[in-house]
């Protein structure tokens, strides 16, 4: 699919719109359900995450690549996968679009449609682990299989909710948009800078090792370009 320019970014705003309504929305039923249970509450969270992003890779990765995470999209530009003038716009449409969605999933609830998190998530562990959790799934969105790579992403970030402390935001726009909700989800402003440094630093560690590795058998994200190829819906 050849989209404008117009087309991508909106399919950015959206994805992560919904993409962030899943996550707090889900949190929100979530905590409410479970009784008080954090494990029931957080496995409930995680599964309806990995049905919600699966879903919007699929339905938005032709359009514009379903990055939905600035972290990505520094990867893509670095690469030269991503044109070097979309960098700003894409990011810029993925925090409107985690904002947006945290005012849609408030909004479901009839709760106050902007808050301000009190939840601290900080401390050498809590970094370490978002680091680990974006190295991971920029290494699992370089090198997936392109027709497998919706559900490897989907089901890698599901087992990072669990394996890592910080429950793996893994996405500098997603870290922005749980600021705004004080909710199971949500994240204290003070804890954001050092998780969206942790993820530019997981990001970075993985495009060098994904260039150990080599390029044989390089996935390739949905629409994402090869260096030196020129999108023609630009």
């Amino acid at each position: 699919m050849n989209a404008t320019l117009r087309q991508k970014l909106l399919s950015e705003l959206l994805g992560t719109a919904l993409l962030l309504a899943v996550v707090i929305g889900s949190g929100i039923m979530a905590q409410r359900l479970a009784g008080g249970n954090a494990a029931v509450a957080l496995l409930a969270n995680t599964l309806a995450t990995v049905g919600g992003l699966y879903v919007l890779i699929e339905v938005f990765g032709p359009v514009g690549g379903a990055h939905f995470n600035p972290a990505v999209s520094l990867a893509m530009a670095w690469r030269g996968q991503l044109p070097a003038g979309l960098l700003l716009p894409y990011i810029a449409c993925q925090l409107a679009g985690a904002l947006l969605g945290a005012c849609m999933a408030h909004a479901m609830f009839d709760l106050p449609l902007l808050q301000v998190s009190a939840k601290l998530r900080s401390g050498p562990g809590q970094w370490f682990a978002e680091g680990v959790a974006t190295f991971g799934l920029l290494l699992v969105v370089l090198r997936a299989p392109g027709p497998r790579a919706a559900a490897m992403v989907a089901a890698y970030i599901g087992a990072a909710y669990w394996f890592t402390a910080s429950t793996s935001f893994a996405n500098p726009a997603a870290a922005f948009g749980r600021m705004w909700s004080d909710s199971f989800a949500g994240i204290a402003p003070a804890s954001v800078p050092g998780f969206v440094l942790a993820e530019i630093a997981g990001a970075a560690v993985a495009l060098g090792v994904h260039r150990l590795l080599g390029e044989a058998g390089e996935g390739r994200s949905p629409q994402a370009l090869a260096p030196g190829e020129v999108d023609p819906g630009l």
